[in-house]
Order: C-alpha cells, then sequence, then structure tokens
C-alpha cells in the first residue's frame, strides 16, 4: 500500500514511528525485536509506522532489514533512508532493494549528525543532500540510475521528504521544500511542532504547494526532554507552556498529560493538514489515546473519505 494512494483517495493519513533494535532479529520465529512488538501495537490505530535509520546516530538494525520484518507480519512501514552512512551508490543499491522485498514507502532525509550518537570516531558520508537523494529516487523510478543509466524494473515506490515549520527564516526552509517537490517529493512529514501559531504560519505558506502534509509531533515525557530538545536540538523549540504543564504532575501521571497535551494539540492542529505523524520515542501505549482525544482515527478517516 502506497501511501500517496491513500492521500489520492482524500484519507486524513496517520502514521507514527519505531526504532529498530540495537542487536540482530532472532531467529528464534517465537521472539519478537521490541521494533516489531511496538508495530504490531499500533496497526490498527495508523495506516503506516516509519522505521528509522540509526535515528540520533546511534548504531542499530537496519531499517531496511526491520521494514521488510514488519512487511512480512502485515505492518505497513515507511522505509527511512538518509545520507550520513551510504554513498550514492549503496543508497540506490539500497532502493532497489527494498523495492524488490515488498517496501512501497520510503522517507528521504539527511540525517543526524554523527557527534549526536555513539560511534562518534565514525566517518559521516553525506555523499548526498537531501534534495538530491530525492532527485536519485525519482529518477529510479523513472527507469534511470544517477549516473544516467537505464535500469530494470523501476522501483514504483511513494516518496517522502521532511520539512521544518521551526525554521528561521521560513522563507528559507519553503525554498527547500519547494526543492524536494521539484525533485519528486510527494509528501511531507514535519519536524516536530509544538507551537499552534508557528505551524500555522508555517501551513499558510506551505500549502500552496499543493503537496500533502503530514504534521510531526514528538512525545513529550519529561522537562528534562524539553530542556534537552531545546538546548541540544537544532530547528525545534519546546514553549514554556509545555514544560510548565509536563513539570506540574507527578512522574507517575506524565503518560496521561502526555496524551492530553498531545491530543489537545493535534485537535487544533488537524484542520490545517493532510495528515499526522507521531513520533512517541518508545511510549507506543499512549498513541491510541492521542489520537483518540485528537477526534482522529483510522475509521473516522476512511470513513471521511469514502
Amino acid at each position: 500500500m502506497k501511501i500517496t494512494d491513500l492521500y489520492d483517495q482524500g484519507v486524513f493519513v496517520i502514521t507514527s514511528e519505531v526504532g529498530p533494535i540495537k542487536g540482530a532479529v532472532s531467529r528464534d520465529k517465537a521472539i519478537d525485536p521490541s521494533c516489531a512488538r511496538e508495530a504490531i501495537f499500533l496497526q490498527d490505530h495508523v495506516h503506516a509506522v516509519n522505521v528509522t535509520d540509526n535515528q540520533s546516530a546511534v548504531m542499530r538494525l537496519g531499517s531496511l532489514a526491520a521494514s521488510v520484518n514488519l512487511k512480512a507480519r502485515g505492518v505497513e512501514p515507511i522505509y527511512q533512508v538518509t545520507c550520513r552512512d551510504r554513498n550514492r551508490i549503496a543508497l540506490q543499491s539500497d532502493l532497489l532493494t527494498a523495492y524488490s522485498l515488498g517496501i512501497d514507502n520510503v522517507l528521504l532525509l539527511t540525517g543526524d549528525h554523527i557527534n549526536l550518537g555513539d560511534h562518534k570516531e565514525a566517518k559521516p558520508v553525506f555523499d548526498l543532500d537531501s534534495v538530491q537523494l530525492i532527485k536519485m529516487a525519482t529518477g529510479l523510478r523513472n527507469g534511470v540510475d544517477i549516473a544516467g543509466n537505464s535500469i530494470e524494473n523501476p522501483p514504483d515506490m511513494a516518496l517522502g521528504a521532511v520539512v521544518n515549520p521551526n525554521f528561521e527564516p521560513l522563507e528559507l526552509q519553503l525554498m527547500k521544500m519547494k526543492k524536494k517537490i521539484d525533485a519528486g517529493a510527494q509528501f511531507f512529514q514535519t519536524q516536530a511542532v509544538y507551537d499552534v501559531k508557528i505551524f500555522e504560519r508555517f501551513m499558510e505558506k506551505a500549502s500552496r504547494f499543493g503537496c500533502p502534509i503530514q504534521a510531526g509531533v514528538v512525545v513529550l515525557k519529561s522537562p528534562q526532554m524539553a530542556k534537552y530538545i531545546n538546548t541540544s536540538v537544532s530547528g525545534i523549540h519546546v514553549p514554556q507552556s509545555w514544560i510548565d504543564e509536563i513539570s506540574g504532575v507527578e512522574k507517575a501521571d506524565r503518560k496521561k498529560k502526555a496524551i492530553e497535551m498531545t491530543g489537545l494539540f493535534l485537535n487544533q492542529i488537524k484542520s490545517m493538514v493532510q495528515g499526522v505523524h507521531v513520533m512517541p520515542l518508545g511510549w507506543v501505549d499512549v498513541v491510541p489515546g492521542i489520537l483518540e482525544a485528537s477526534g482522529i482515527t483510522v475509521e473516522e478517516s476512511m470513513r471521511k473519505s469514502a
């Protein structure tokens, strides 16, 4: 199932996200890797599940292996591919391999820098940037590799990209978004956003491109997490109102508060977008509650598109 087909049908697309385990998938079929358990839990609440690619530059099971594993278990994956770890030969080969193994959706992005991860001595590649990566994937879909050589059985995958509504100056981010669309991006998931006014300002300008946009939000777990985001994560800001609210409850009540806060936020912005992307960072059990609190469900989105 391609995400773009859902957009064409007028479906409000709901996705979430899992991170592959730091280790290999067990050959004992009775043992599920953690990301499979999480994705299967999410399956009835979302249309697809992003599978991160060595997120935060931390070495883990490959996104491709995890995506194929989920597909075999009946979960629709969105295979994430970053520029950080592979050159253009490997990137093209991985996309062809993914399509050959049944993957229909891919999210193409730059990737977090090595300095954030657990292998700081590693040498980053960044042979291509995100716009070039999208253009390369579009070329493969059209039957040619990045060197201009014809390929057999072009991979007909839905190509997604990322945009940051918080970026200043916003016009530069919109210019990059337009370049990604011109390169072949078919849908966007946004970086985490927490401010309704900032998101509204972004959508007023981005909607002119006519490309489906999913609003992305990272579930805020604690005031310490907010502080880390504000000091260490470039281009994302948690407002003080969010920090005060999560700080105002006991640790045992933070999941309930996170559901309330995130659900309210998504309810406020859902009319502006064509979908939402919830990034729970391990708290997958809060995702159904967030969607219910925001008035967004798979059943409702399908009913409205009928």
